[in-house]
C-alpha cells in the first residue's frame, strides 16, 4: 500500500476514478439484478400455464382484486361476486395503498383491506407439493389458500386498539386438488405510514423454496456472526488499549450493524424471540439507523486526525441526538414519516466522508484509496435501501452486505495499523536485545542453577502430590468403613449388651446358656460384616485389583455348579445348571475377560441370596443365554429361585447397602449382612457389566448378570 501511495498524483487519480466507476458499476448490478417478472396478473388473475412453477419459482406480482376497508373471508367473496359480479378495483403488487387512487381520493398509509388474487396452474404442477414464500407484511394479515386458513401473523383489525402489530417471514406448503389457487389475503396497518403487501410473494415447488428460504437464513446468520465477531474483537482490542479510540467507535459500529441485521432479511430476531415486542423492534432499527451515521464519521475522524471539521461534527451530533430523541418519543406512525429525512442524514454523512476521503487520497495519506472504494460500494447498498424502504426500488436488504464489506476491509485498515505497531515494537525489542546481550549471558548460569532447583522442587513437589492422594483416598475408604461399621455394628452390639446386662442382672438364670448362645452368634455375624464391610470399602473406592484374563463361561459356569452343589442340596434345595443349547455351538462360545474369583464371589452371593429367600423344597437354577445388546455380543448368566419374592417396588433397592427383605418364619439357617447384594453389584460394575432382579412379588425372583464378551472362541 505504501507503494501505491508513493507513486505521482496520476496513478493516486486513476485509483480514485476506478473506485468511482467500481460503485457506479456496484450500484447498476444491484438495481439491475432482477428484471420485472415474465408473467404478471391482470385484474386478478395470474396466469401461470406456460412455465412449470415447481421448478421455477415465480412472483406473484401484478393486480390483485383491492378490498379497501373490509376485511372478507373466501366464502364472503364468494357470496358478493354471486350477487355483486366482478371487483372494480385493482392494486399492484407488490406496492403499499399509500397514495392509492380510489373513488379520486389518494388513500393513507394507515386502514385494512382484502386482496384477492386467483392463480391458473400448468398440468406439470397439477398435485405437486408447492410452497409459498411470505415476506414480511405490513403488519398483520390471514392468509387462506383455496378456502383454508393457512396462517395469521399478528392480529387483524378495524382499528388501532383491535389489531396487534408482527413481523415475520413464513414458507407454507400447499399441494393444489387441481390447476387453480386462489389467494385471500386480509392486511391492516395502523402503526406505520405505509401498509400492505410491500414485497414480493414467492410461489414454488416446495423443495426449491425451502432450499432458497434455508439459503437466505444461513447468509442473513453469517452476515450477522461475521459482524458480531468483528464488533466485540475491536472493543476487546480498545480495553486492553484506551489510548486509541479508533477500535472503540469501529466496534460499536459493527456491533448495531449486527442488531440491525437480526431486524432485516428473514427476520432471524423473531424468529428467536416470537414475542419480542414490535414497537420496540422498530426503534431499535431507527435508532440504529440515526446514530450510525455520526459514529462512522468520529471513527473516520480518528484514523484520519483534524479530518472531520469542527462544524460537522458539531451539526451531525445534533442531528443526531435531535432524530434520537423524536425517535424514542414518538410512535413509529410519526417517525417512520421521516425516513427520508433520517436516510438523507446518513447518506449526506457518507458523501462527506468520500469527499474528504478524495482529498486525503490526493495527500498520499495511507489507507485512504481502501476507504475511498469500499465506502463507493456501501454507499449504493445503502442507498438502494432507503429508495426500497420508500418503495422506489425493487431490490431490497442490500445494506448489510455492503457493510459487512466495509466492515472487512476496515478490519483489514486496523490490522495493518496494530502490524506497524508490532513492528516498531520488534524493532524496539531488537535494539533493547544487543544492548542486554551481556546482561542474559550472565544470567545463563543463574537461569540453569534456578530451572535445576526448580526440577528438583517439581519432582519433589510430584511426589508429595502423589502420597497425599494416595493418603487422601485411603483416608476417604478409612472414612467409609468407619461410617459403615458405626452405622451397621450398632444394632447388633446393643443387642449384645442387652443380653450380657441380662447374664449380669440374673434377670433369667435358666437362659443364660441360650444368651451365651445368641452373643457368640452376634459374635460370628459381627466379624463377618466387618470382613464384608472392608470389602465393600476398598471395592467403591477403587482399591480391590484385578486380575483380568479370558475366560470360557460354560466351563467356568460347570466348575462353580460343581463347588457349591453340595452347599444348596444341604439347604434342602434342588440346584439346577441349565445353559441350554449353548455348550454344541463350540464356535460360538461366549468368553468374557474377567477375574474369575471376583465373579465367583459375585455369583455365590447371589445364590446365598437365593437360599435365604427359599423354603426347603424349593429350587435354585442358573442358566447362560448370549445375547447382541447394541451390536456386541453378552454373556446374560441367570439365577432363578422358587422363594417368595420381591415386591416390584423394591427391586431398585435390593442392590442398596444394608437392604434387607425378610418375612417371619423364613430361613434356612443363613443371615445376611445386607451386603452381599451390594459386593455383587460393584463387582459387576467393574467388569463393565450390569446386574438386575426381576419378580412379581408372589413368587420367586430371577437375577441376570450381564457380562460382555470379547470374542468368539470354541472349547479350549
Amino acid at each position: 500500500m505504501r507503494g501505491i501511495l508513493r507513486v505521482g498524483s496520476r496513478k493516486v487519480w486513476f485509483y480514485i476514478v476506478a473506485a468511482v466507476v467500481v460503485g457506479l458499476v456496484a450500484g447498476y448490478v444491484v438495481l439491475s439484478e432482477q428484471d420485472s417478472p415474465k408473467f404478471q396478473s391482470e385484474e386478478g388473475v395470474l396466469d401461470l400455464t406456460q412455465v412449470q412453477v415447481s421448478m421455477n419459482p415465480q412472483q406473484l406480482t401484478g393486480e390483485w382484486a383491492f378490498y379497501w376497508q373490509e376485511l372478507l373471508s373466501p366464502e364472503d367473496i364468494r357470496v358478493r361476486s354471486a350477487k355483486e359480479g366482478n371487483q372494480d378495483h385493482w392494486i399492484s403488487i407488490p406496492n403499499s395503498w399509500l397514495g392509492y387512487p380510489l373513488e379520486g381520493e389518494k388513500l393513507g398509509g394507515t386502514g385494512y383491506a382484502t386482496f384477492r388474487l386467483v392463480i391458473k396452474l400448468s398440468e406439470q404442477d397439477r398435485h405437486e407439493r408447492l410452497a409459498l414464500r411470505l415476506p414480511s407484511i405490513f403488519h398483520a394479515y390471514k392468509l387462506w389458500v383455496n378456502g383454508e386458513l393457512l396462517v395469521e401473523v399478528g392480529k387483524v383489525g378495524q382499528d388501532k386498539n383491535s389489531m396487534i402489530p408482527h413481523l415475520a417471514t413464513k414458507l407454507l406448503f400447499i399441494q393444489p386438488e387441481n390447476d387453480t389457487v386462489e389467494l385471500v389475503m386480509q392486511v391492516a396497518n395502523f402503526q406505520h405510514n405505509r401498509g400492505g403487501i410491500t414485497k414480493y410473494i414467492e410461489l414454488g415447488g416446495s423443495d426449491v423454496l425451502t432450499t432458497k428460504t434455508n439459503l437466505n437464513l444461513a447468509t442473513d446468520m453469517f452476515i450477522t456472526a461475521s459482524l458480531l465477531v468483528i464488533g466485540l474483537y475491536n472493543l476487546l482490542l480498545f480495553l486492553l488499549r484506551r489510548k486509541d479510540r479508533a477500535p472503540l467507535y469501529f466496534g460499536l459500529f459493527t456491533v448495531l450493524l449486527c442488531i440491525r441485521s437480526l431486524l432485516n432479511g428473514e427476520l432471524i430476531l423473531t424468529q428467536w424471540l416470537p414475542h419480542f415486542p414490535w414497537e420496540l423492534q422498530f426503534k431499535i432499527e431507527y435508532l440504529i439507523l440515526c446514530v450510525s451515521g455520526y459514529i462512522i464519521t468520529m471513527y473516520f475522524d480518528c484514523i484520519f486526525p483534524n479530518y472531520v471539521s469542527r462544524w460537522f461534527r458539531f451539526g451531525t451530533r445534533i442531528a443526531t441526538g435531535a432524530f434520537c430523541i423524536f425517535i424514542v418519543v414518538t410512535p413509529a406512525l410519526i417517525y417512520t414519516q421521516f425516513l427520508l429525512m433520517i436516510g438523507v442524514m446518513v447518506v449526506l454523512h457518507m458523501v462527506y466522508l468520500m469527499v474528504g476521503l478524495v482529498r486525503v487520497a490526493v495527500r498520499r495519506m495511507e489507507g485512504a484509496l481502501i476507504f475511498l472504494l469500499v465506502s463507493a460500494v456501501t454507499l449504493v447498498t445503502v442507498v438502494n435501501d432507503f429508495l426500497y424502504y420508500n418503495g422506489w426500488s425493487l431490490i431490497g436488504n442490500t445494506s448489510p452486505l455492503g457493510l459487512l464489506i466495509f466492515t472487512i476491509a476496515q478490519m483489514i485498515l486496523l490490522s495493518s495499523r496494530f502490524t506497524r505497531t508490532a513492528s516498531n515494537e520488534e524493532r524496539i525489542a531488537h535494539e533493547l536485545q544487543g544492548a542486554n546481550h551481556k546482561l542474559i549471558e550472565m544470567n545463563i548460569s543463574l537461569e540453569r542453577t534456578v530451572d535445576e532447583r526448580t526440577q528438583a522442587l517439581s519432582m519433589a513437589h510430584n511426589d508429595l502430590r502423589t502420597s497425599y492422594d494416595r493418603l487422601l483416598h485411603s483416608e476417604q475408604g478409612r472414612k467409609k468403613l468407619l461410617a459403615y461399621i458405626t452405622h451397621d455394628l450398632r444394632m447388633p452390639l446393643s443387642s449384645m449388651l442387652g443380653y450380657v446386662e441380662a447374664i449380669q442382672d440374673r434377670v433369667k438364670p435358666e437362659r443364660n446358656e441360650q444368651y451365651l448362645k445368641y452373643i457368640q452368634e452376634n459374635t460370628i455375624r459381627i466379624n463377618r460384616m466387618i470382613e464384608e464391610l472392608s470389602f465393600l470399602s476398598h471395592l467403591e473406592t477403587g482399591q480391590v485389583s484385578y486380575r483380568m484374563e479370558p475366560v470360557q463361561m460354560i466351563p467356568f459356569l460347570r466348575d462353580f455348579f460343581e463347588q457349591y452343589e453340595l452347599v444348596v442340596r444341604d439347604a434342602g434345595l434342588d440346584f439346577i445348571l441349565d445353559i441350554g443349547d449353548t455348550e454344541d455351538q463350540r464356535s460360538n462360545l461366549p468368553v468374557v475377560e474377567m477375574d474369575a474369583k471376583r465373579v465367583e464371589q459375585a455369583l455365590f452371593n447371589l445364590v446365598s441370596n437365593a437360599m435365604k429367600f427359599t423354603s426347603s423344597g424349593g429350587l435354585v437354577r442358573i442358566a447362560l443365554a448370549v445375547e447382541e445388546v447394541k451390536h456386541a455380543r453378552h454373556a446374560i448368566i441367570s439365577i432363578q429361585d422358587s422363594g417368595m419374592g420381591i415386591p416390584p417396588d423394591q427391586l431398585e433397592q435390593i442392590f442398596e447397602r444394608n437392604y434387607r427383605y425378610d418375612r417371619p418364619g423364613l430361613g434356612n439357617g443363613i443371615e445376611g449382612s445386607g451386603l452381599g447384594l451390594a459386593i455383587c453389584r460393584e463387582i459387576v460394575l467393574a467388569h463393565g457389566g450390569a446386574v438386575r432382579a426381576e419378580s412379581d412379588g408372589k413368587m420367586g425372583a430371577t437375577f441376570y448378570v450381564t457380562l460382555p464378551c470379547i470374542a468368539n472362541k470354541g472349547r479350549g
